[in-house]
């Protein structure tokens, strides 16, 4: 029996990287709910028909399940994904940490390394980061046998005015965006107040701890935020 889970919780030889790239995309968008493929076409920029073909090879492996939702990742496919993930986020966070790299330039770079790491590597980046928790843009590493923690944090959109937490993640992959959103000091970690919001869909006023700043909706949309418990609740 602790063979056969032994062999069981061994990552598949057989999988390519871009298999790989497909089970740890499905996870993140999907975070546990099932995904559209025309999404997944549109978010790894590829043809429907291309995404077709991948899921194809994924559900021979045993690794999806399609439903009427959506695609869904089986147990196994969800575990790969979580090895993949926790790879990446390693790297990021080696990148970042070791290299000094921004935080708005490793996500491209783990994804054009991601192929050419093996385990061995991996593990001593783990290390020489400082055994990290969190990648930097605040998404938590995976454990190395495929387990992550459960994530209560809510969109800085749907936080009502007089709100008060910390920044817990930044869910955008965006250059752009995260080199606006890192001058203005909203990255992981970061205290804030919510102190007003504009009618009609409006920009959000924040206090942080030495000065506020004026967020679109759209940008806060990709904030996630653990709200206090005095001050917990969503916008109307």
């Amino acid at each position: 029996m602790e063979e056969t889970l032994n062999r069981r919780e061994q990552p598949s030889r057989s999988l390519s990287p871009m298999m790989r790239a497909y089970l740890a995309e499905i996870y993140r968008m999907g975070e546990g709910g099932p995904v559209r493929a025309a999404a997944l076409a549109r978010r790894l920029d590829v043809t429907t028909p291309a995404v077709v073909r991948m899921l194809n090879r994924l559900e021979s492996h045993g690794l999806i399940r399609r439903t009427r939702h959506g695609i869904l990742l089986t147990e196994a496919g969800e575990r790969e994904a979580l090895r993949s993930i926790r790879q990446h986020r390693i790297l990021e966070a080696f990148l970042t940490r070791v290299l000094g790299i921004g935080w708005e330039e490793v996500h491209a770079l783990a994804d054009r390394l991601d192929p050419v790491i093996d385990e061995a590597l991996c593990k001593r980046m783990y290390e020489v980061a400082g055994r990290p928790t969190h990648c930097p843009h605040g998404d938590p590493i995976p454990t190395p046998d495929g387990r992550i923690p459960p994530l209560f944090d809510i969109p800085l959109s749907e936080a009502r005015i007089g709100a008060r937490g910390r920044i817990a993640r930044v869910k955008t992959e965006d250059p752009e965006q995260l080199r606006y959103l890192g001058s203005l000091g909203l990255v992981p970690g970061a205290s804030f107040e919510l102190i007003a919001r504009a009618p009609f869909n409006g920009p959000l006023r924040l206090r942080l701890a030495q000065h506020d700043v004026i967020i679109g909706l759209e940008l806060a949309h990709h904030i996630r935020v653990l709200l206090e418990p005095e001050s917990s609740g969503t916008s109307p």
